[in-house]
């Protein structure tokens, strides 16, 4: 007998099934759990999650004093908060976009809608899955930003309260942000134009999206890049991990960003 079927007594002490989905909570878990090894088991998801935030991390602190970068703490003070925006929005969105993409060239999301699991739960357990794959990016990151020098500055007031909780929000939000924006693109391109949108939404955000480097230091651009969701992200990251504050006006983009995102993607979303 299968975990959503519960044995009841019947009349003569007898027992008959009862199928019936598991509670939703359980569903969103279980699909969690399943997005989460998928992607863990992808090497081109790995890349993306992992490897090219660690290699612009280590290349960047390196070369910017070669570069004659000006900027407004240490090069590994100002590139960490920024990879790890990165991280995130490739995460949430390039990965999320891409999987999803051929996830519904090959029918799974379609065999998906005809399970119990609702499509606000299918959402949910992808949402979750980029948060649990997240813990393990910035688990990584912060290893090697420890390793080359990085000490997390505490707040004026000396607590570490308002790191904490910039950083926090900052990943939440743009988690959210991104993986609406991500599901948007997955769902009205095909597999292949996903493909190549994705990544190369992802190049340019990160060379000229302000997620690794300030918007200050794109000159008068960055008061552009200031109100695009890689920047928000970006900038309430630095403002967590190097000034110890809570950025809530990129927090607020952040959250118009995951508004909008949301709502295309509920209006233009099919399972196949």
């Amino acid at each position: 007998m299968s975990a959503t079927q519960r044995a009841v007594p019947a009349a003569m002490g007898t027992f008959v099934p009862r199928p019936g989905a598991a509670p939703l909570g359980r569903q969103v878990l279980a699909q969690a759990r399943m997005e989460a090894r998928l992607t863990l088991r992808n090497g081109e998801q790995l890349l993306l999650a992992v490897v090219i935030p660690v290699i612009v991390l280590i290349g960047g602190v390196l070369a910017a004093d070669r570069v004659g970068l000006d900027l407004e703490a240490t090069p590994v003070d100002v590139f960490t908060p920024g990879v790890l925006a990165l991280a995130v929005m490739s995460t949430a969105f390039t990965s999320l976009a891409i999987a999803t993409g051929f996830e519904r060239r090959y029918g799974v999301i379609k065999r998906l809608g005809t399970s119990p699991l609702p499509r606000s739960g299918l959402l949910a357990g992808k949402v979750l899955a980029l948060l649990l794959v997240e813990v393990l990016q910035v688990a990584v990151i912060a290893a090697v930003a420890l390793a080359l020098g990085w000490r997390p500055v505490p707040g004026p007031d000396g607590s570490t309260l308002g790191a904490v909780t910039g950083s926090v929000l900052a990943v939440v939000l743009g988690t959210a942000a991104f993986a609406s924006l991500g599901l948007f693109v997955a769902g009205v391109l095909r597999a292949e134009a996903t493909l190549a949108a994705a990544n190369l939404v992802y190049l340019l955000l990160m060379a000229g999206g302000a997620v690794v480097l300030p918007a200050s230091a794109y000159g008068g651009f960055g008061e552009v890049v200031g109100w695009l969701p890689s920047g928000a992200l970006g900038g309430a990251m630095r403002d967590a991990l190097i000034d110890g504050q809570v950025a809530w006006p990129a927090l607020l983009v952040l959250a118009a960003w995951t508004v909008v995102g949301t709502v295309a993607t509920a209006r233009t979303f099919t399972w196949e």
